[in-house]
C-alpha cells in the first residue's frame, strides 16, 4: 500500500476535532492518538525494489539500493 497522505490528513483532523468538543482534554491521549495516525501512515509505505543490495546465505549487508519510497 503506498502512503496515502490525504487520509493521514483526514485522521490528525478528526483527531483535533474529536479532541477540541471535550471539556476535558489530555494531552497525553492526544499524542497517543497522533502518535498512532503517524505510525499507520508510516508503516503502509511501500518499498519499490529495483536492483542493489544482495545478501548471501542470509548475511547482512549494507550499501546502496536503487528503488523509492512510495
Amino acid at each position: 500500500m503506498a502512503l496515502n497522505k490525504a487520509e493521514l490528513k483526514s485522521d490528525i483532523k478528526s483527531i483535533l476535532e474529536d479532541m477540541m468538543q471535550r471539556e476535558n482534554t489530555s494531552i497525553d491521549e492526544f499524542a497517543t492518538r497522533l502518535s498512532d495516525s503517524i505510525d499507520s501512515y508510516v508503516k503502509g509505505a511501500e518499498i519499490n525494489y529495483t536492483q542493489g543490495l544482495t545478501g548471501y546465505l542470509g548475511v547482512p549487508v549494507t550499501g546502496v539500493f536503487e528503488g523509492n519510497l512510495q
